[in-house]
């Protein structure tokens, strides 16, 4: 048994869609989230920037004695995972990229998988690395199509998920993934989960969508499991941001899908300092 939290970084709000199904799968773990508001969004930075923060981000979260670290986070995962992994040690350390591409090759009926995601994560190739990983493990062959869809965050912060913007949005996107019959597409964003019900009817009932912040959440539970550490005690939250937006709360508790600690604002002066 193991009272110490779990860490969860974003680059912003996006990663309480994580939280929330950590809190469905391990609901007596305590989480400490660190979303990095001044410097979002992360997908237009250079990778030497993305690593930068995430070495910064993951300082932070070690301040607090966490015993793993969930990179909530599709762009650091696919740009800047093994800063993480190399400030942690020996701390586990979970991204987006792995657990997607695994799901991904154990859903897909006819080998064609596609990916959404920012301009960074799909740039990066990193999903299309791992799912040709996968794919060789379960010996199979994968043709994969990607897509960048910029403007579904701001869509999933303003919570239009039934806008008539948002369907013509997500018909503009989706339509080449569509009409090349993907079976399987992998929601490569911590946002896109709140456009879950747009994504599926613009796809079509037949396509698997993919969470990544689901399938993060049960490789969390099967470390736990795994090295003995789940918690013993009732979970207490801390919520922490470098820059406290006028719609914070609003949108994280619409992400969280309920009330969350109010957020704590923390600054970089050489090191994090938290605002009382």
């Amino acid at each position: 048994m193991s009272s110490h939290p779990i860490g969860v970084f974003d680059s912003g709000i996006g990663g309480m869609t994580v939280v929330k199904e950590i809190f469905t799968t391990v609901p007596r773990e305590s989480i400490v989230y660190f979303g990095d508001t001044a410097r979002w969004p992360y997908g237009a930075k250079s990778v030497d920037t993305i690593q930068r923060y995430a070495r910064e981000d993951t300082e932070l979260l070690l301040a607090y004695d966490v015993k793993m670290i969930v990179v909530a986070c599709n762009t650091v995962s696919a740009t800047a995972i093994g800063e993480v992994e190399r400030l942690a040690g020996n701390i586990p350390v979970i991204g987006m990229i792995g657990p997607c591409a695994k799901a991904a090759v154990s859903s897909t009926k006819n080998g064609k998988i596609g990916i959404i995601g920012t301009e960074a994560t799909i740039a990066s190739k990193a999903y299309e690395r791992a799912i040709e990983v996968e794919a060789k493990l379960a010996g199979i062959s994968c043709k994969i199509m990607s897509q960048a869809c910029p403007l579904f965050v701001p869509l999933a912060e303003e919570g239009w998920t039934r806008h008539l913007a948002t369907e013509l949005v997500a018909e503009e996107y989706l339509n080449e993934l569509r009409m090349n019959e993907v079976d399987t597409l992998i929601l490569g964003c911590t946002h896109y989960p709140v456009l879950f019900d747009v994504i599926q009817r613009t796809m079509g009932s037949k396509v698997t969508l993919i969470n990544s912040g689901a399938e993060a959440a049960k490789l969390v539970a099967d470390i736990l499991n795994e090295n003995g550490e789940f918690s013993d005690r009732s979970p207490s939250h801390t919520v922490l941001v470098s820059d406290i937006p006028r719609k914070f709360q609003t949108v994280g508790e619409r992400l969280l899908g309920q009330a969350m600690p109010e957020a704590r604002q923390v600054i970089w002066k050489e090191s994090w300092t938290v605002q009382r």
